[in-house]
């Protein structure tokens, strides 16, 4: 069993879909499983979807619409026939989607954005699935909404691994070509749920796990993994080899190339990843195992950028101790702040957070209760694994250094 997961830029228009079918006949698709993400840049178009949902209704219908304009002219160019299923299928989907933004009554938008963001990828995969088809690759199209289940944790859940496995175990046809969504899952109550932005990787990484897949493949518009994201760094380099544990780290760090939930069910039972480029198949691109050693070792550079820094220091000028750190993290855990570097002394303590969910104010005003608060928003958080002198200078030339914290194989920076 191979399982190969296909991100929204491999299957942007309908040439995309067409080069996905190049990569499955030059890198072969039996027993595959095919885990596809929303086609191009639907994930943040369904998001002004909700946006306008919540705070513009007078917009709803015109961004919807733009959603369904996109995927229809897709539908054109692959298929001659107007009267073809797929179109069919992705009328359904939409209208689906449009009956519940209708007759929703809750309030909460993390449940709202799990149930409408999910679209994306349940009409891509329906018509990736229909073209296969049509021009004779057989397939087998599944709601990954039914094998793999999670709490109820919107936009972040977690996954039940015992219902999943038994899911997964009992309802999985391994002798054809099988092709489902990332990046989504359900509850117990069968509402949708999401694994986090970039989840369509994690995604490929448990059925990876509950099929005791020979390999994973994600295929990228860039050739493997690079040590720096080609978008703001120069002269970036291909990584050749890279271990499960450096992989780990850099996930860990922010790195987007992969999820960071990805790589540790693969670790779990050794399983080979890799990631090539969908332009150029047939090169080797990064594989990420046992017991490899980074190839080449140069110095990787990840960035986090409208990151927000919080300095606190106590109201008169005592220790920072052990009950105020845990009041503080409880704080942090309570308002969903993700935490990407934190650094005490004496009398202060500063954390460098992704406010994901809006929540900053609020934290805000509780810490302010019991301490001085400094607050920086829109920083950038600059991570560089295998430093240097040349590429600490690379990071620090021309901005202003709000915090610096180095270990012996990982430097932090917090920049203004």
């Amino acid at each position: 069993m191979q399982i190969f997961k296909f991100g929204g830029a491999s299957v942007k228009d309908a040439n995309g879909v067409k080069n996905l079918v190049t990569v499955l006949k030059k890198a072969g698709y039996k027993n595959t499983l095919i885990v596809v993400s929303a086609m191009g840049k639907t994930t943040n178009a369904l998001e002004l979807v909700i946006k306008n949902y919540f705070e513009n209704n007078t917009e709803l219908q015109s961004s919807l619409q733009d959603v369904i304009k996109y995927h229809n002219e897709i539908l054109l160019d692959l298929f001659d026939d107007v009267n073809h299923i797929a179109f069919k299928k992705a009328t359904n989907l939409f209208e689906e989607l449009s009956n519940f933004l209708k007759t929703n009554k809750s309030p909460d938008y993390n449940f709202v954005y799990d149930q409408t963001i999910g679209y994306g990828e349940l009409v891509s995969t329906t018509i990736i699935s229909e073209y296969l088809n049509s021009i004779g690759l057989k397939n087998n199209w599944i709601d990954v909404r039914t094998q793999i289940k999670t709490d109820n944790y919107y936009r972040s859940a977690n996954v039940n691994w015992k219902e999943t496995q038994r899911l997964i175990s009992s309802n999985f046809n391994t002798t054809i070509l099988n092709i489902t969504q990332g990046f989504l899952g359900s509850d117990e109550n069968n509402f949708t749920t999401t694994l986090g932005r970039e989840g369509s990787d994690y995604t490929a990484a448990i059925y990876a796990y509950c099929l005791n897949s020979n390999n994973v493949t994600i295929w990228k518009d860039v050739p493997g993994i690079l040590n720096a994201d080609p978008r703001y760094f120069e002269n970036t380099q291909l990584l050749n080899k890279i271990s499960y544990h450096e992989a780990i780290e850099l996930a860990f760090y922010g790195a987007s190339v992969i999820h960071p939930k990805t790589l540790q069910p693969l670790q779990g039972k050794e399983i080979p990843l890799y990631v090539k480029s969908f332009l150029n198949p047939e090169a080797p691109g990064t594989q990420i195992g046992k017991n490899v050693t980074l190839e080449p070792m140069v110095p990787c550079f990840i960035v986090k950028k409208n990151q927000v820094l919080i300095s606190l220091s106590s109201l008169d000028f005592s220790y920072i101790v052990e009950e105020n750190i845990s009041e503080i993290f409880n704080l942090l855990h309570q308002y969903k702040m993700k935490v990407a570097v934190i650094q005490n002394s004496a009398i202060s303590f500063s954390v460098c957070v992704d406010n994901i969910y809006n929540n900053l104010d609020i934290l805000l005003q509780n810490l302010k209760a019991k301490f001085k608060v400094t607050c920086n928003k829109n920083v950038s958080l600059y991570t560089i694994r295998h430093y240097n002198k040349a590429a600490i200078s690379k990071i620090e030339s021309g901005k202003t250094i709000l915090l610096k914290q180095l270990t012996q194989e990982t430097i932090q920076i917090v920049t203004k």
